[in-house]
């Protein structure tokens, strides 16, 4: 969801911004005595979207992520299930697809296990990790499908262990438009994420009430679906309870925020459902 305001121009319909299909997770671990935290990626202050911005890993949703070839390689959840979920016709698992590789792009964490194992795939020696990272290269610059990881690798992708918890909509007006979903799964034990100094350019494991308050501070600057997931973490003591409760809640309401204006269309800040003057 972007967060640059930036309007379209006067002879751009802003009614006509394609909505693009993306996908977020929240990767969350167990730390005593800290308690649990999440990880997020600071956006290159270069980005069309979002720049500058503390996020989850995400992006849009590919073609690619939306192959019938990949479906064998998702374990426990079909496509039909996952659309079902999202209430789409068709193609929901993707979006699940999306939010793995963008993971494992953005933050070197591959949501996968061999297809004989229960645990995620380990990056336990510096070999592994190196080979690891070259493959996550290679499928950034599209070199490589996640697919072709698969196969490669003897691997399926652990969809079963990602639990959709909320869907956020870019406010018309905007030049940039998503339809975002928004996922929350545990980190794996044995892989240490990072950033891609291209696209991210920072990264921290935070708990989320330390992050909130240091967005409310202005040193962490976040847009408002980051804030408000974050809001829903903070309500846990540790990631079963999140994952626990991230599994009752079946198909959340789109959010879909207003751009708030002045008497001269200029934009000054974000309207929020609930708030007062949103049906207006």
């Amino acid at each position: 969801m972007t967060s640059s305001h930036g309007a379209n121009s006067a002879n751009n319909d802003p009614n006509t911004v394609p909505l693009r299909p993306a996908a977020t997770v929240m990767l969350v671990r167990d730390t005593p005595p800290r308690g649990m935290e999440v990880f997020m990626l600071q956006r290159t202050m270069q980005a069309a979207f979002a720049r500058g911005m503390y996020v989850f890993p995400g992006g849009r949703v590919d073609d690619a992520d939306a192959a019938a070839e990949i479906e064998p390689y998702c374990a426990g959840l079909s496509d039909a299930d996952a659309s079902a979920l999202l209430q789409v016709p068709h193609g929901g698992l993707a979006y699940w697809v999306a939010a793995i590789r963008e993971c494992f792009e953005e933050a070197g964490i591959l949501l996968a296990r061999r297809a004989s194992d229960a645990d995620f795939v380990a990056f336990d020696t510096t070999a592994t990790t190196s080979r690891f990272n070259s493959l996550r290269t290679s499928v950034h610059d599209g070199s490589l499908s996640l697919l072709q990881l698969c196969r490669d690798e003897q691997l399926v992708l652990a969809v079963d262990q990602i639990k959709y918890v909320s869907h956020w909509i870019t406010p018309v007006g905007e030049a940039r438009r998503f339809d975002t979903r928004f996922f929350v799964a545990r980190a794996p034990q044995d892989q240490s994420p990072l950033h891609d100094d291209n696209e991210t350019i920072d990264s921290l494991w935070v708990s989320p009430d330390v992050a909130l308050q240091r967005a409310k501070d202005g040193t962490l600057a976040m847009i408002p679906p980051t804030i408000s997931n974050l809001e829903y973490l903070a309500r846990f003591d540790d990631a079963d309870d999140v994952l626990a409760a991230a599994s009752t809640i079946g198909t959340p309401p789109p959010i879909l925020p207003r751009l708030r204006t002045d008497l001269e269309g200029r934009v000054i800040g974000i309207i929020m459902p609930g708030d007062p003057d949103y049906e207006r």
